[in-house]
């Protein structure tokens, strides 16, 4: 009898185990953050786009005089042609911040969780209030997202400390903290990935267009220097390269500064309601034991 009452303890708490792994597994599931991890496969996707519509859309032959790319062109699509290599270059740049812009959102948007943010917080402060912890994480496995799956994972850690008895007031308090902090880290990477390169564009995009510019100014000068009277054709090449390079290096900074900006508030928002929760969780702890 006595050899099966060791066995019969530790059942119990092999079963509190796998209960809490299952508590685990379920907690990692509510964020769902989807996004693209190679963006160098979409720079790649976007150069590709990019060649095409410069050579086959650009330069179809029916947008310049005498249905070559050595007349005069007839649109803009035949004007922009005529801003060299550069053109490409940019158009890849500009495409690329578009696509990660749209990744962003839909990424960002999942982080958020299937409600309006501000109702959930306001609603989880409601239950702790109340002391309904179970309700609270019933409403996160509904939510879902980064700031759902960071209040679940502290409200595991609550329930836990809860039943804790060998550990002090301030220890437990303590270990909540830690809790919110590590789960906060561990969602804020997907949520911020692929700025760094939206944001390196912002000031890339800007030096290409100026490099563009630069060269495009270069042959209108040497159209001028030319002996006799200036070649009009080179002169109207240099300059269309200088202004085309220029508007595409400008829309490319702008776009990528604009989109910057948005997401990182975006992203800041959804931190400060894993803040304003956080603390909440620990101040009921707090008041209530």
């Amino acid at each position: 009898m006595e050899s099966k009452d060791p066995k019969a303890t530790v059942k119990p708490a092999a079963s509190a185990s796998n209960n809490m792994a299952a508590q685990v597994k379920k907690e990692e599931k509510i964020s769902q953050v989807r996004g693209i991890r190679n963006a160098f496969i979409v720079i790649l996707v976007c150069c590709a786009a990019a060649i095409c519509i410069f050579l086959f859309g650009m330069g179809y032959g029916g947008n310049f005089e005498g249905g070559t790319t050595d007349g005069h062109p007839l649109n803009l699509a035949g004007t922009v042609y005529k801003g060299g290599f550069i053109v490409p270059i940019l158009m890849t740049l500009l495409l690329t911040v578009i696509v990660l812009s749209i990744e962003r959102w839909i990424a960002i948007s999942s982080a958020s969780g299937k409600g309006n943010t501000t109702k959930f917080v306001a609603a989880v402060k409601a239950d702790l209030a109340a002391n309904k912890i179970d309700a609270a994480m019933a409403r996160c496995k509904q939510q879902k997202g980064s700031v759902a799956s960071v209040v679940y994972n502290t409200l595991v850690k609550y329930k836990e400390m809860d039943a804790n008895t060998t550990l002090s007031k301030e220890q437990k308090l303590t270990t909540l903290r830690n809790e919110v902090e590590e789960a906060t880290a561990l969602e804020m990477p997907s949520l911020s990935q692929n700025l760094p390169i939206i944001a390196t564009l912002t000031t890339l995009g800007t030096l290409v267009g100026l490099l563009g510019t630069v060269m495009g100014m270069i042959k209108s000068f040497q159209a001028l220097a030319s002996s006799g009277s200036p070649d009009s054709t080179e002169l109207s090449t240099g300059i269309s390269e200088a202004l085309v390079n220029t508007a595409f290096g400008i829309a490319t900074g702008a776009f990528a500064v604009i989109s910057y900006n948005f997401f990182t508030n975006k992203i800041d928002n959804l931190t400060y309601a894993i803040d304003e929760i956080g603390f909440s969780i620990v101040a009921t702890f707090a008041a209530t034991h």
